[in-house]
């Protein structure tokens, strides 16, 4: 499938432009070394130059299994059995690195966003709210760690017993984001892993790789030696190994969960190994017969298509009730048609290119899959494309044998099924292997309050009259069955990266006077009383 193309180069605003990236080097032990072996080629489905292969970006490492375990073992000596310089580390020195790391993020904000565009055709509006909200996050986690350590500044007395408890790192954390959210979702696990005081090895997804290297420059000087190291490659060639070794502590990953299950069987020591996943979702919206119709059709259009679907908490099918179908999908269709198609820099563009030319395959195989079935296109424009710039897709008519049915689409073809009993859509959320949202339009109070009790034991937030969402950041965002495994929010992230630890000495004279002598030597970085503002 080829790219979508234009064969203007003037009509790139030079603001949004990017030159070539040559990723060359891989951080490993505080330095960047250069890489002389195979290297994987960048293009862009946003294309200037060739329709067929795409706009070349640049080049990062195809490493190999022996690479990889020198991380690893870079990794190792900075966490050192947790004596390492960042794991004891006190709370406000680990916080000021963080800090001046994002105050240096920030000068490369045009860089980050552009490549965002460029490798993920993802709209100029949408990479700088990316990266703003990343910045944010840092900020938030940095706000959020202070409260947290302030609550466990203090000595406490129980049954004859002086005791601190506090929240220690876990050790060597492998880090590996997704591909919409390259930069963001990748953070929302690197940062607060980090800043309590684990070791990062952090594998980039397959599309959203250049975008980080002016951050490395950044990792390596900001954090002490081996805090940081990254891999790149095949998956199955550099994090096989890895797991192999049972010397990884926590997994954090995004993306299916078929691969989560390969990555955690692969430890030695499964019971060892603390996971962070982030994993497919099949959310569903129930739109009932009182709903305010304009509120839940522009909640939808949004909610199923921002970014193309490409988001795990996008909505994924639509029950709508048979009273008011006909008039929920006229206005529907009206409002998909208007969403404007393009290219990443155009102003008010809504749909763009499909970042993998074999991801716009698989959307338009679903599509013929449930046509082939008996389904209906909805929409005039439904079921086109131009290269991978794939046009919105309203699917009708769908029956449990299609792939749309069951399978998460994760790109811009919405499905819309017409509901007569609310034990039909309810049955679905039950009987379907994810629970992450769920968004519920109404008015009534008793029917919306009685479906809310059997549906947060389904789901893991209930979205009433508005689409599902991840923030703010500040919430709980988890999901049941296969969507997910932790629970991310800005200080419930803090929590899983780490594991409450406490030191404890006998109430006696003499253990009262050492305990005095450590913390007013501040012999001790874990064992202290200080207050951070």
């Amino acid at each position: 499938m080829s790219t979508y193309f234009s064969n203007d180069k003037k009509s790139i605003p030079p603001i949004y432009d990017v030159k070539i990236c040559e990723q060359t080097g891989f951080l490993m032990g505080g330095k960047i070394h250069e890489w002389s072996g195979p290297t994987e080629s960048v293009y862009s489905t946003v294309s200037i130059e060739n329709p067929e292969s795409g706009r070349y970006l640049g080049k990062y490492p195809l490493m190999n299994s022996e690479h990889s375990l020198k991380v690893l073992e870079a990794a190792e000596k900075a966490w050192d059995h947790g004596r390492g310089k960042w794991p004891t580390m006190n709370v406000d020195e680990r916080i000021n690195c963080v800090k001046n790391f994002a105050k240096d993020m920030v000068k490369n904000k045009n860089q980050i966003r552009n490549m965002l565009m460029w490798e993920i055709a993802k709209s100029a509006p949408d990479a700088e709210k990316e990266f703003n909200r990343t910045v944010e996050y840092i900020s938030l986690t940095i706000d959020a760690l202070k409260d947290l350590d302030r609550n466990s500044s203090r000595l406490i007395h129980e049954q004859s017993i002086f005791a601190q408890v506090r929240r220690a790192p876990l050790g060597i954390t492998l880090c590996m984001g997704p591909y919409n959210y390259p930069l963001n979702e990748t953070f929302t696990t690197l940062i607060p892993s980090l800043i309590t005081g684990n070791i990062i090895i952090f594998k980039p997804p397959k599309k959203g790789v250049l975008l980080h290297k002016p951050l490395l420059q950044l990792f390596a000087r900001h954090f002490p030696e081996g805090t940081v190291n990254t891999i790149y490659g095949d998956g199955r060639e550099v994090v096989t190994p890895l797991m192999k070794s049972g010397k990884i502590d926590v997994l954090a990953f995004i993306g299916s969960s078929k691969v989560a299950d390969i990555l955690k069987s692969l430890h030695p020591d499964p019971h060892r190994l603390r996971s962070v996943l982030g994993l497919e979702a099949k959310n569903a919206a129930i739109i009932m017969d009182d709903a305010n119709l304009q509120n839940a059709v522009n909640e939808c259009i949004s909610g199923s298509l921002s970014y193309n679907g490409q988001r795990c908490t996008a909505l994924k099918i639509i029950f709508v009730h048979r009273n008011i179908f006909d008039n929920f999908m006229e206005l529907f269709i009206s409002g998909v048609e208007k969403l404007k198609k393009g290219l990443p820099w155009e102003d008010d563009v809504k749909i763009t290119p499909m970042p993998d030319p074999a991801d716009a395959q698989r959307i338009t195989e679903i599509i013929s899959d449930a046509v082939d079935k008996g389904a209906q296109i909805a929409n005039p424009s439904g079921g086109k494309s131009q290269g991978t710039l794939l046009f919105p897709t309203v699917v009708t008519n769908i029956n449990s044998s299609m792939r749309i049915a069951y399978e998460e689409q994760f790109g811009p073809v919405v499905p819309v099924l017409p509901f007569t009993e609310i034990s039909e859509p309810v049955k679905y959320i039950i009987d379907s292997p994810y629970g992450q949202q769920a968004s519920i339009f109404g008015k009534n109070p008793e029917k919306i309050g009685k479906l809310i009790d059997p549906l947060v034991n389904q789901v893991c937030r209930l979205n009433i009259n508005s689409q599902c969402q991840r923030g703010p950041d500040t919430l709980p965002f988890t999901g049941r069955k296969d969507s997910a495994e932790g629970t991310l929010s800005i200080t419930d992230a803090l929590r899983v990266f780490t594991i409450r630890t406490l030191v404890a000495a006998k109430d006696s004279s003499e253990n009262s006077e050492l305990l005095k002598s450590i913390l007013h030597e501040h012999y001790s970085s874990f064992l202290n009383t200080d207050y951070i503002f």
